[in-house]
């Protein structure tokens, strides 16, 4: 079998300053969508910050983030795309909005731009989540594709950071297919790191029901969503058993699902060995399942974190100095050096 080509690997530390780098260049194409989503050229970047279970710290990792980047000189639109849940605002330090999520979905808002509120720092942008409505967990279909389609057109920003709910529902999971990078928020406890599994399984899966229809593979997603002995497990079985079709159409769903990489955050490290549970996971990973991930890095136990949620204000303001803070810009730098440099006239 054709070998995956892995990128270059991550820098031990975060550079002196992260506005050296910039998303890349406009002729760069993304992966294919959920069904009915076409592929399309941007030169901005979409980052999803998802998790297997809640209280693991993804929003106020995707407020920092958008911070750090936005203190970087890019253009930053955060998210909240909790939409049952949604607490992003509060990360922020910014009140209950006016204008929310639901505003675009059901009320007739033509585009996001009407719905964005200041975030109180300079190049940050937000749009907060659905909060009046009992059913905003549970989007129509033809809601979730109009978000979908308008976050991968949206022009106002350099990077959109999605704030994700937790857990592994459809519509999480097709935010998190949608970006340039998903982000895997864990916890350096079995609990959390088995629901990451299950997560990063999930969305894998998932992207294969999106891509059945092109390779004519309904049969083979069906086998590898099933749970009985001999049922396909890895991208590798996948591949061997259209090879055997449609040597042709195996070769472009191999390079396809080999785009499906995700990249974990190690929240709330209290020891040496925590901070390895990263590089753990990703071997057994690979291991198991035949799919590169990520280690972008663990972010230590840090008492300045929880104070700066309870003062509702991101902890790359309210204490640049601290190990959390480092942690994240760490983080943001290899996110940055991931996209690579690109020309200026990428970002007009």
């Amino acid at each position: 079998m054709r070998a995956f080509v892995k990128p270059a690997p991550l820098p031990p530390s975060a550079p002196a300053s992260l506005a050296g780098s910039s998303p890349r260049a406009a002729n760069d194409v993304s992966s294919a969508g959920p069904t009915g989503l076409a592929r399309r050229a941007r030169s901005r970047r979409i980052i999803a910050v998802g998790g297997g279970k809640g209280g693991i710290g993804k929003s106020m990792v995707s407020a920092n983030l958008g911070v750090a980047l936005a203190q970087a000189g890019h253009k930053v639109l955060l998210v909240d795309a909790d939409l049952g849940g949604a607490n992003l605002h509060t990360c922020l330090g910014v009140g209950p909005p006016e204008s929310t999520l639901s505003d675009f979905l059901r009320r007739g808002k033509a585009n996001l731009e009407e719905v964005m509120v200041s975030t109180g720092v300079p190049g940050l942008s937000l749009i907060a989540g659905a909060q009046d409505s009992l059913d905003a967990a549970n989007l129509k279909y033809a809601q979730k594709q109009k978000l979908l389609r308008t976050l991968l057109s949206q022009t106002t920003a350099d990077y959109l950071i999605l704030d994700l709910g937790a857990g592994t529902s459809f519509n999480t999971l097709d935010f998190f297919l949608i970006a340039d990078h998903g982000l895997l928020v864990v916890l350096p406890e079995p609990t959390s790191v088995e629901n990451a599994y299950r997560f990063v399984k999930a969305a894998f899966f998932r992207k294969l029901q999106q891509t059945e229809a092109r390779y004519g593979i309904q049969d083979l997603v069906d086998g590898a969503l099933s749970t009985r002995e001999g049922g396909l497990r890895t991208l590798h079985d996948v591949v061997d058993q259209v090879r055997r079709k449609a040597p042709s159409d195996a070769e472009r769903l191999e390079r396809e699902l080999a785009a499906f990489r995700v990249h974990l955050v190690v929240n709330q490290a209290r020891t040496d060995a925590d901070e390895k549970v990263g590089a753990a996971m990703v071997s057994a990973w690979k291991k198991f399942f035949g799919i590169d991930m990520d280690d972008l890095g663990a972010l230590r136990y840090d008492d300045e974190a929880w104070r700066a949620v309870r003062k509702r204000k991101p902890v790359l303001l309210e204490r640049p100095d601290s190990p959390v803070a480092q942690g994240l810009q760490r983080i943001a730098a290899r996110l940055l050096t991931l996209d690579g440099p690109s020309p200026e006239s990428a970002i007009p």
